[in-house]
């Protein structure tokens, strides 16, 4: 193929030929200059994060001794015996009182609805990392980004409250951006957990993973670390 004369084409020809039969659009010069912009997009990121849309941040352990309010199931009745339980209800709760454990400002009818009867084992404990958001996103793009390590617990968010219960600095964003955690409910089915330090307190809302909303450029998604 003679094309050292006239480089620029055999560059787009040479594009062409790489890129996928799904993506071979016309390449012109803007379609040229677009995807450079792309690629030096994302190999600036991946020192970052491997997630296109996530710029991966710390991670943190938090192995809470969780104590259970009521004594725990003798052995005979139990295929879980010896095993602390978190109870959602008993935990998340809104007061700001000085000295409350966490301060909650408000708490969504959705969350109370969905998360109020859940129990969690707290025998088990993994680390969590945050990502930054670098785009409007729906829990569903953010979700498949994450793959399998998803989903968190009711007990990881209320490890990181307790650490921040003040409004303290810390892997919690504390400058009303959002907090997301994806946790299952009570009846099992996965949803988006928004906590955002309101001044005075924490508010906490939920809202269904798989809904229309975006969550804006900033926002802190919380994810499982093996």
């Amino acid at each position: 193929m003679a094309c050292l004369p006239r480089p620029l084409p055999c560059l787009f020809i040479l594009l062409a030929v790489l890129m996928p039969f799904h993506d071979r659009a016309a390449v012109t010069p803007v379609a040229h200059a677009e995807i450079i912009k792309a690629w030096t997009d994302e190999d600036g990121a991946r020192g970052q994060s491997s997630h296109r849309n996530l710029i991966r941040g710390e991670r943190t352990s938090c192995p809470l001794p969780f104590a259970s309010p009521e004594p725990l199931d003798p052995p005979t009745t139990s295929a879980f015996a010896g095993i602390r339980q978190f109870r959602a209800g008993e935990s998340f709760r809104e007061n700001i009182a000085p000295g409350a454990e966490v301060r909650i400002l408000w708490i969504g009818v959705s969350f109370i609805h969905r998360y109020a009867a859940k129990t969690e084992s707290a025998a088990v404990h993994a680390a969590v990392r945050f990502h930054t958001l670098l785009k409007p996103s729906r829990d569903t793009d953010v979700i498949e980004e994450l793959g399998d390590m998803h989903e968190t617990r009711l007990a990881d968010l209320w490890c990181l409250l307790k650490s921040q219960a003040n409004g303290e600095a810390g892997i919690l964003l504390v400058n009303a951006v959002p907090n997301i955690f994806y946790v299952r409910d009570h009846t099992g089915i996965l949803g988006a957990i928004d906590a955002v330090w309101g001044g005075a307190g924490w508010e906490i809302g939920a809202s269904p993973a798989d809904g229309d909303r975006q969550w804006p450029p900033g926002t802190r998604v919380l994810s499982r670390e093996r």
